[in-house]
């Protein structure tokens, strides 16, 4: 069997501050190409979850690896292969970028630091814009979108990146129903396209979840239950 594409070992994780962990020895494996969604009430440590994987969050204790390396707040190669779409990020109206930058601006963990982004780079870019079928809008502020639009350039962004695991943190919160079907929609092509691995977390029901091969379901930090989800994969152990 291969190895997993995330693997997480009795981890425990504590918000600095804090005197209770947020994540009490928890262990969670994800395969090569699964989508699993992760569900639970508010402070179950959902998004805490997403964080220790992306090398945000410091573990006190376990093991935490990723595409076959372990996680470390110094991982910055790693985490160009992992595109985090975070809970709740809009861009404010006045913020000073169109969308065709905040798009390239994914390029930079490909090419490395203090080189400009190339033809191809751009090729790339446009491509994405294209797929997510944002290319009209690449020369307009990426603030002066709607919520739901904004979240299309955050997935082009993914698709851009080139990344190999999607973490994506309520991707459909706060938008109305139609954009909700939208970026659901298309968090599944991102993934199709560039055949990746791919976390969601959700605290409702809907597509995402329709579309996931597995659902976890945790509690105080720590998993409290598994089950398949409609996608009709196979549970992998957890």
């Amino acid at each position: 069997m291969d190895d997993p594409i995330v693997s997480l070992i009795d981890v425990r994780a504590v918000y600095e501050g804090e005197r209770h962990a947020t994540l009490n020895g928890l262990s969670l494996s994800v395969a090569q190409g699964e989508q699993v969604a992760i569900t639970g009430p508010n402070g179950a440590g959902k998004t805490t979850i997403l964080e220790v994987i992306n090398g945000l969050l410091p573990i006190t204790s376990g093991s935490v690896r990723v595409l076959g390396q372990p996680v470390t707040s110094g991982s910055h190669r790693l985490r160009s292969e992992i595109a985090y779409v975070p809970q709740n990020l809009f861009f404010d109206p006045e913020t000073p970028f169109i969308v065709r930058d905040v798009v390239l601006a994914a390029r930079f963990g490909k090419i490395g630091r203090w080189r400009l982004p190339g033809a191809r780079d751009r090729d790339i870019v446009q491509a994405a814009l294209i797929a997510v079928g944002i290319s009209a809008w690449a020369g307009r502020p990426v603030g002066r979108l709607s919520g739901g639009q904004q979240r299309k350039v955050l997935l082009a962004r993914a698709l851009a990146q080139e990344a190999r695991l999607l973490l994506l943190d309520e991707p459909t919160a706060n938008l109305d129903p139609n954009a909700k079907e939208e970026v659901a929609e298309l968090v599944g092509q991102v993934r199709a396209e560039l055949a990746a691995t791919s976390i969601v977390v959700s605290h409702e029901s809907g597509p995402l979840m329709t579309a996931s091969d597995r659902v976890v379901d945790i509690d105080a930090g720590r998993i409290v239950s598994t089950r398949a989800g409609t996608a009709g994969r196979v549970p992998v152990a957890s």
